[in-house]
């Protein structure tokens, strides 16, 4: 037999200790959520490359309710742009549940797109020209995030619709205060079609990989929405997704994330991993009991959280090599380039060109091989452009080598002819450069 992946041992390690965890209600609110099994758990972990690990019932359906709030959020960015959708919506944590009767007191938003007053409005900014559009575009666009064609429940919508009178009390508030420039009655179907969608604690997990792959699903490989509004939704998630717990959750859990009052919470860790927990008892915030204990467990044993200390970590500079009787030095990069050790790769650099200076050798050369670099910040990349740039201004050549060139955007705007692809090229075009003629 197979061993199990650690990833997958860790959840049903995780899984089974939490499994008689009878703590909090069913939803109360909307009669048909009163109808699921209560004691149905399933844990999901979707890593930023796509791999899936599980545990538990995975692939019970229940609706996604307000798990879909980020998602809609991010469609609502990215079909309407940043300035239409902050000017309609704050950013804001409110410290009050989620269906507070709460408005901005100048502006009379909705202080965040993750509370139901948000929600419901940031539904009506996402791509379309009437209800029945804009509910297509919603299916379309959390289905790439899934990763998979989602369905709708009807039952449950309707369920809601009949207990949704706080919901309609603050579409009617927005609606007084000139801030839902739309149907009442338009934009609550929109909103209670976007939480009936059906999902699973697996497209939970690689909904959360989308997010925390910078909006791209690592399972379908589409880019779902542009990487600069998944940042954006990241934020708003870690300071507001979790309701009036979120402080006490970002502490404990320190991760981005978002519940549902079905029992669903997606967790991310950027550029690491999506989690999709499922369990349908409730606490007093909405939030459901087994699923944030599981994400605490997970995050706790895993090391998850987002402001962990990092440590001394792997030393950027693999090796520093002198050719061409020290004329030519090849400075060798490791591990990922980020803002943390752009400093030590920066500093290299330098440091080969003042060995060079004091041994007279003018010009010298210098080549930064990237071969081994396995992932590049781009604030980082620019940093050690423009040491590059300062080592030629002085006198020297340098050239860059990484691989992956012409499928790495961080490098647009840095010289091309300076980049190549093969370290021996690099060499070759140096060394040559060096010798009298």
């Amino acid at each position: 037999m197979e061993p199990l992946h650690p990833l997958t041992r860790r959840l049903r390690e995780v899984h089974d200790e939490l499994h008689g965890e009878a703590g909090g209600e069913l939803r109360s609110s909307i009669p048909a959520l009163q109808e699921v099994d209560p004691d149905r758990f399933g844990l999901a972990l979707c890593t930023a490359d796509g791999h899936l690990h599980e545990a538990g019932d995975v692939t019970d359906r229940f609706t996604i309710q307000s798990v879909v709030k980020p998602f809609v959020y991010a469609l609502a960015l990215t079909d309407s742009g940043f300035d239409a959708v902050h000017d309609s919506v704050g950013v804001e944590p409110t410290g009050e549940a989620f269906n507070a009767l709460v408005l901005e007191d100048v502006t009379g938003r909705p202080p965040n797109p993750m509370v139901n007053a948000g929600a419901i409005l940031t539904g009506c900014l996402v791509a379309g020209d009437d209800a029945t559009t804009r509910k297509q575009r919603i299916r379309d666009g959390v289905s790439a995030f899934a990763g998979r064609s989602l369905d709708d429940d009807e039952r449950v919508s309707e369920s809601e619709k009949g207990a949704g009178e706080r919901n309609r009390a603050l579409a009617w508030l927005m609606k007084a205060e000139g801030s839902l420039p739309y149907d009442v009655e338009d934009a609550l179907d929109v909103y209670v079609f976007a939480c009936s969608l059906e999902v699973d604690a697996r497209d939970l997990a690689v909904m959360g990989a989308t997010l925390s792959a910078g909006g791209w699903n690592p399972v379908t490989g589409e880019q779902v929405v542009p990487p600069t509004v998944n940042r954006t939704v990241l934020s708003v998630m870690a300071t507001c997704g979790m309701y009036d717990g979120a402080g006490r959750w970002f502490v404990d859990v320190g991760l981005p994330a978002k519940s549902g009052v079905a029992g669903g919470i997606v967790a991310v860790q950027p550029g690491q991993l999506g989690i999709g927990a499922w369990s349908p008892r409730l606490d007093e915030h909405g939030n459901s009991v087994r699923a944030a204990r599981a994400c605490a467990l997970l995050s706790e044993r895993l090391g998850m959280h987002e402001l962990r200390p990092e440590g001394k970590g792997l030393r950027v500079v693999a090796a520093h090599e002198r050719r061409e009787g020290g004329r030519l030095h090849v400075v060798r990069l490791q591990g990922p380039l980020t803002l943390r050790n752009a400093d030590e790769a920066c500093r290299a650099v330098v440091a080969a060109a003042q060995e060079l200076d004091d041994a007279a050798h003018r010009p010298g050369a210098v080549v930064v091989d990237l071969r081994s670099v396995g992932w590049l910040h781009e604030p980082a990349v620019q940093l050690l452009c423009t040491t590059v740039d300062d080592v030629q201004a002085a006198g020297h050549l340098v050239r860059l080598v990484d691989r992956d060139r012409e499928e790495s955007p961080e490098w647009e705007g840095s010289t091309p002819e300076s980049t190549l692809e093969s370290l021996e090229e690099a060499v070759a075009q140096c060394a040559s450069a060096l010798r009298p003629r």
